[in-house]
């Protein structure tokens, strides 16, 4: 009898433990599980900004014939009706929405700037700059997991942890950049910026963010003697643990220290070697990019590229952007770059700088490595068409139809179960 009572006992003790455990692991805030390399895919998202979509892209074929298949469209925008009548109702947002028409969007409503997807292939996080917030969406079933209202009026480019536990997003108007958890959308940190907040780029080992703050790039006044009136323009190198601000760069100082006077300070898209010893970015009103070594602390080359439209007045730059989008190969041979104002995508060869171009499309917005390296994508905004350009070849090998105005570009993974119903 005794024997039968602690056995009884015992069960009794391991199952309240266990409903214990299942009560407490309901109530934790969730997290994403580990990524299994055979359980996710790598595809390329491509962000069509101006009807609020994103494309899917499979690579597949071979090295000597890859094949590029768009394999869903995603609707980044599912609430848009309830946005927009939160917007209707706020004179200030209102305002704000209207003059990103105007002033940024070309016309044109901003529903999809930058996106990174889940390392378990599970959501997708998207800026959405008209709507000024960020959300995440699960990719199974397209709802809004999780939504972050931006400091101010406008979201923009974001950056994920290489653990892909965080992502961060630059709030244009009100100069700070958010850190925001993956998985629940809560923020976990900030730190400030200049005007514009803009690129953001982790390292390698996830302790540092390399950030960029353009200015006021939509004002009229883009002659050099004016270059002041364009706000507070920093690249700064960020502790991702502590979100303190580890050092202050301007750009357009280094440049004119190095012998380039009447450059501007605002560095738009970067690209780090793989030792992050240098970075290549590019700046506004500049046909080409410059190369800045940390450990020097100094611009050590100018790369220019070819002007093709030299008798365009800078006023009708698009947002100051002669040259907007820049990634460099797994090699750290070769950069692929986006002429935007002189319709070109150009293949330069790190050491000397010699250059191959590729006039694919029109107002090319943004480059960025497939997942295997071989190739460059760039998206062509005025064509609703991305290309693939190989970086041995150094010559385009596709082509594929996108969305309205694909701009921002990102590598991640879906599951393999959801690649396999969207043939």
């Amino acid at each position: 009898m005794g024997a039968t009572v602690k056995k009884t006992s015992a069960v009794l003790i391991a199952v309240v433990a266990l409903a214990s455990i299942v009560v407490l692991a309901a109530l934790l805030p969730a997290r994403a599980p580990a990524a299994s390399p055979t359980g996710v895919v790598p595809v390329l998202f491509v962000g069509n900004n101006w009807d609020g979509t994103a494309d899917v892209i499979k690579q597949g074929g071979t090295s000597n014939q890859p094949t590029f298949t768009r394999v869903a469209r995603l609707n980044i925008i599912p609430d848009i009706n309830e946005r927009m009548a939160e917007i209707a109702t706020d004179p200030v947002r209102l305002g704000y929405f209207l003059a990103i028409r105007q002033l940024v969007g070309e016309g044109h409503d901003q529903f999809v700037d930058d996106m990174f997807a889940s390392k378990d292939g599970r959501l997708l996080v998207v800026s959405r700059p008209s709507l000024a917030d960020v959300v995440a969406l699960d990719l199974n079933t397209g709802a809004i997991v999780w939504r972050f209202r931006v400091a101010g009026q406008r979201a923009d480019h974001m950056a994920m942890s290489p653990d892909g536990n965080r992502v961060v997003v630059s709030a244009s108007t009100a100069n700070v950049v958010h850190v925001l958890d993956t998985f629940t959308g809560q923020e976990v940190g900030r730190f400030a910026s200049g005007d514009s907040p803009h690129e953001n780029n982790y390292s390698a080992d996830g302790r540092r963010i390399y950030h960029a703050s353009i200015g006021l790039v939509y004002t009229p006044a883009d002659q050099p003697q004016f270059d002041s009136t364009k706000g507070d323009r920093r690249f700064q190198i960020v502790d991702a643990g502590s979100n303190q601000i580890i050092k202050q760069i301007d750009m357009g100082q280094k440049l004119a220290e190095a012998g380039y006077p009447n450059m501007s300070s605002a560095v738009r898209p970067m690209a780090l070697t793989s030792d992050e010893r240098k970075v290549y970015f590019q700046v506004s009103f500049f046909h080409g990019f410059v190369e800045y070594d940390f450990a020097q602390d100094r611009v050590t080359r100018v790369a220019n590229l070819p002007n093709e439209v030299p008798n365009m007045p800078r006023e009708e730059y698009l947002l100051d952007s002669a040259h907007h989008g820049i990634a460099i190969n797994p090699e750290n041979t070769r950069l692929c770059v986006a002429g935007t104002m002189s319709d070109y995508a150009a293949i330069v060869e790190r050491d000397s700088f010699q250059y191959t171009l590729i006039h694919g499309g029109h107002k090319p917005y943004w480059s960025t490595n497939s997942a295997d390296g071989r190739y460059c994508f760039v998206s062509w905004s005025g064509d609703d068409k991305i290309s693939a350009i190989s970086y041995k070849r150094k010559a385009e090998v596709a082509q594929i139809p996108v969305g309205d105005h694909p701009q921002r570009m990102r590598i991640g993974n879906v599951t393999r179960a959801w690649l396999l119903a969207h043939p």
